[in-house]
């Protein structure tokens, strides 16, 4: 066998060690985050440390416990003690990594219980809020993507030849900026258009927006997109560059109160009066309507109907829509139930056929023959007219005999 071969006695052995101490050092874990708990049930800060730490905390104790053992019952001299131990190292590091990330995302929770806590409700306090949610979301995200990037350089750093392409990459480094900010150019614009709505503004967590001619409520901010939840449970997944380059609606920017229409076609006869009532009793029996605004006018009347806006006003959009649908719905109900006459319709009149024929046909050989002389001008013509006017069987033969004869 050659001498680089470990026994398999021998490695059996270190197996069974190594067993021992993972599990002694999740023991470990387990029994630590079980006492901290226990001392701090009080403290919310505990429990989140508890809570999101207690995993990446029990494997740094598994990593160290597995490097400890090996450098003790293995042979330093051992064929595989060199990647091992470069492989406990950078296991170490991720460790490490996922520790600091985590205590980020403790970090993140605990502002956001202190500063944007409760429900992201309509009042500008609660506007206030989800704009402080939006910033630590969007911070949290930045440095967790920063301990990450130090992470894998850290590990990285740990292999010899790195420092070699190091001053590879420094040499040329003039070619290589040029290269990566054209690569890089996207990818840079939508995390920095991310940074740019977290902190001016524009769009928060929860606010309800059209955009793609979509109606929606921002449901998620990231460095690179923004997820809205559509009203129809349908996700759109857009690039934070979209709400930094195009324009878009904010319908709870400032406030979400809004103002909207019900438009109705209806006849001439309607009682306006009537109608105005049946609004105000229509609005007073909602309890969507918010009391600002209700108000019926005439916007239009052509082609025989006249058209009726009833703008209403509501606390949100969401309240506004159904509005809407009611006092339409009840204005329709009211006039089919109480004047079902104002209903639109179209008026025909009706003429009889000979009239018309004769009216439309007459008329314009009246102007021919005026203009040829037939009818005017002199004795006989007057009286060819007059018997035109007025024929008789007699004189209409002798108007066409006449009149065929030249």
């Amino acid at each position: 066998m050659p001498e680089f071969f470990e026994p398999a006695s021998h490695l059996a052995a270190i197996a069974a060690w190594v067993a021992g101490a993972v599990a002694i050092a999740y023991a470990i874990g387990l029994g630590l985050s079980w006492t901290v708990q226990r001392l701090g049930r009080r403290s919310a800060i505990v429990r989140d440390i508890v809570q999101l730490t207690r995993r990446p905390v029990r494997a740094t104790l598994v990593v160290i416990a597995v490097s400890a053992t090996v450098r003790r019952v293995a042979d330093p001299e051992s064929s595989w003690r060199g990647w091992f131990d470069h492989l406990l190292v950078i296991a170490l590091v991720g460790t490490i990594t996922w520790l600091l990330a985590s205590l980020v995302m403790v970090a993140e929770r605990r502002a956001i219980d202190r500063f944007a806590g409760g429900d992201a409700g309509l009042t500008d306090a609660d506007r206030h809020r989800r704009k402080i949610r939006t910033q630590v979301t969007t911070l949290r995200r930045l440095v967790i993507a920063v301990v990450v990037v130090l992470g894998g350089a850290a590990a990285l750093m740990t292999f010899p030849s790195f420092s070699d392409i190091g001053k590879t990459l420094f040499a040329s480094a003039g070619v290589l900026s040029v290269v990566a900010g054209l690569a890089a150019q996207t990818s840079l614009g939508a995390a920095f258009a991310g940074i740019q709505i977290a902190f001016s503004d524009a769009i928060r967590v929860g606010d309800v927006v059209v955009l793609e001619e979509e109606w929606g409520r921002i449901e998620e901010i990231t460095l690179t997109y923004v997820v809205v939840h559509l009203w129809d449970e349908r996700r759109l997944v857009l690039p934070c560059t979209y709400f930094t380059t195009t324009p878009f609606q904010n319908w709870t920017r400032n406030a979400t109160e809004l103002l909207g229409t019900a438009e109705l076609d209806v006849d001439f006869t309607v009682p306006f009066d009537e109608m105005r009532a049946e609004l105000d009793r229509l609005l007073h029996a909602n309890p969507l309507w918010d009391e600002r605004v209700g108000v019926l006018q005439v916007t239009d009347a052509v082609d025989g109907y006249v058209r009726v806006r009833m703008l209403v006003s509501a606390p949100n959009a969401g309240a506004l829509f159904d509005l809407r649908c009611d006092v339409r719905e009840g204005m329709v109900n009211w006039l089919q139930r109480e004047h079902p006459g104002a209903l639109p319709r179209r008026r025909i009149e009706h003429q009889s056929g000979r009239d018309d024929t004769s009216r439309s046909s007459a008329a314009p050989r009246r102007d021919r023959q005026a203009d040829s002389g037939l009818f005017s001008g002199t004795p006989e013509a007057e009286r060819r007219g007059r018997a035109f006017d007025q024929p008789d069987d007699r004189d209409r033969d002798l108007v066409r005999v006449r009149y065929d004869g030249g």
